[in-house]
């Protein structure tokens, strides 16, 4: 399960003497009241203290007029504190780990910033020794590589200069997406870090990260829909949540390269005459566009109702799903390029259609990640960024409570097969019982799959809502493990999804490791809870549980 990187939004540039606001900012600016009705600053106000406060701060920052700063994501609480979160450029090439927060009070002023790194950015030179041709070669062959045994056709790469100041002291590197398609024609990405200077690999990482992973729905019973009638007949498109909408790929595929597409699969809106949509039959292609929609809904009405997200980018626009995606596709992924989501119909043997209300929750929260601290997809990042979707899609199959797809730990479970061997996807009370994920935290735990060392955050998620020992909750039986022999009791799920929501948005960076992931949902919790209290300690004990001290 998958998602992909977004574009990134706003744009301000450090001039030698300090940030100068560009003219859309300052217009911006200009066209918003400074305060809500409520008081609160506006995000254009926000923006306007930051820039501010970044100039006053260049220092402590690591600004020089080498750089340019843009604005990925503006949070305003409702006490008028505000949290900026910058993106940064050297000599106009993005930075891999140069993203920052910064943290102002009610009244604007510069409270503390929180950065994924604290190297210098710099390099001795912008040009490269390793050409182009040759970092694009390396890539392709990284893509091979992962997909030994797959004939690829249609591969393609593009290399990007940046900087990296992910992995140690900064340096030229080539980022590049290489892209192809499988035997089926379904879509395979890598993206490769390379050394411009030596041509060594840095890291790689999947761009589709795979998860081996009234309408009669196939999953979740007969749901509620909100249609938008035509004339005679309805479409499946939600007029109240941003004009949400599914449609059916048809079987087919994209053909896109770099981030341009040549061809889309379509995603063709469907209709009904009568208003009741689907069989809970996959012989009615319209019972997993029910899933599908519900999903969206379900995740739509999370974020919104319960942390105050208006839309999976916050800007109140729905995104649309696209179901009957490629042949036997044993996989779903958010793609921020077309703001949707995509579900295949799955082998019948290993997995059935992807639609599963989790899955949905699981797919659409890495555009919420995209959105926000952009927690890079390898390392211990890659494995935050995957637990951030078990745990917020778990969130919202709690939310739903819908009594066919009662709420669990478990990851996946509707959608696998007798052919799959396990029970779930993953499992969050011992992560390890998939026989792969981490329980624990260890110094290895990095060069873990992102899907597997994705279970430290799990664990820690499930203990810290439920607490550690035998339980069973809706039927289900757990036995959650410590690795120091404590006894962790738990807050509850809804403390947890809030806590882990605002670590995500306020504090968490491109860079956050385990060790930033305890810090930046202890400040939640301090927020949210105050310092000292039950919630606060509960989230140190339930770290210590999974020896992430």
């Amino acid at each position: 399960m998958s998602r992909i990187r977004q574009h990134v939004r706003g744009s301000r540039r450090l001039a030698t003497a300090g940030v100068a606001a560009t003219t859309a900012t300052l217009l911006a600016a200009a066209l918003s009241p400074a305060a809500h009705a409520d008081g609160r600053p506006t995000r254009a106000t926000a923006v306007e203290n930051a820039a501010s406060a970044i100039v006053a701060q260049a220092k402590s920052l690591g600004l020089t007029s080498a750089q340019d700063t843009s604005v990925r994501d503006v949070i305003v609480d409702n006490n008028g504190t505000q949290h900026v979160r910058y993106d940064r450029t050297y000599h106009q090439l993005p930075v891999l780990g140069g993203d920052f927060v910064v943290h102002l009070a009610p009244s604007g002023d510069y409270r503390s910033a929180d950065r994924a790194t604290r190297t210098r950015i710099s390099v001795p030179s912008t040009t490269p020794k390793l050409s182009a041709p040759r970092a694009a070669d390396l890539a392709v062959n990284a893509l091979r590589a992962a997909n030994l045994g797959e004939k690829l056709r249609q591969v393609k790469a593009k290399p990007e200069l940046v900087v990296d100041a992910l992995h140690g002291a900064p340096k030229l590197a080539w980022r590049t997406n290489a892209v192809g398609q499988d035997s089926l024609g379904n879509p395979v990405a890598r993206t490769v870090l390379t050394d411009a200077r030596t041509g060594a690999q840095i890291d790689a990482w999947d761009s589709i990260e795979t998860a081996t992973g009234d309408g009669k729905s196939l999953y979740s019973g007969t749901v509620p829909m909100e249609t938008t009638q035509s004339g005679s007949s309805y479409q499946l498109k939600d007029p109240t949540r941003g004009n949400t909408y599914t449609g059916d790929a048809e079987g087919k595929t994209d053909l896109c390269f770099f981030g341009i597409c040549f061809s889309r699969a379509p995603a063709t809106l469907f209709t009904d005459a009568d208003n009741h949509w689907g069989t809970g039959s996959t012989a009615d292609r319209a019972s997993a566009a029910v899933d599908a929609q519900y999903g969206t809904n379900e995740t739509w009405d999370y974020y919104k109702n319960v942390h105050g997200r208006n839309g999976i980018a916050g800007d109140g626009k729905g995104s649309y799903n696209r179901v009957h995606y490629g042949s036997n596709y044993n996989n779903a992924f958010w793609d921020d390029s077309c703001f949707c989501m995509t579900y295949g119909d799955g082998d019948g043997s290993t997995f059935g259609p992807l639609v599963a209300l989790d899955v949905a929750g699981h797919e659409m929260s890495h555009g919420v990640t995209s959105k926000t601290a952009a927690l890079t997809y390898s390392g211990e990042s890659g494995g935050l960024n995957e637990a951030t979707s078990d745990i917020l899609g778990t969130m919202v199959e709690w939310y739903a409570n819908n009594s066919s797809d009662q709420g669990d730990y478990l990851i996946g479970e509707k959608i696998v097969k007798p052919g799959f061997g396990k029970a779930a996807l993953r499992f969050m009370d011992k992560p390890s019982r998939d026989g792969s994920s981490a329980d624990y935290w260890s110094s290895s735990v990095g060069n873990l799959d992102v899907h597997y060392s994705s279970g430290v955050a799990n664990h820690f998620a499930y203990l810290l809502s439920e607490g550690s020992g035998a339980k069973t909750i809706n039927g289900v039986d757990y036995n959650s493990p410590t690795s120091n022999g404590s006894t962790v009791t738990g807050i509850g799920r809804d403390k947890v999804g809030k806590i882990w929501y605002r670590a995500l948005t306020v504090y968490m960076t491109s860079s956050t490791n385990y060790a930033g992931a305890r810090t930046a949902t202890l400040n939640a919790a301090k927020d949210l809870y105050g310092a000292g209290s039950a919630e606060y300690n509960a989230v140190a004990a339930a770290w210590s549980a999974v020896n992430v001290n």
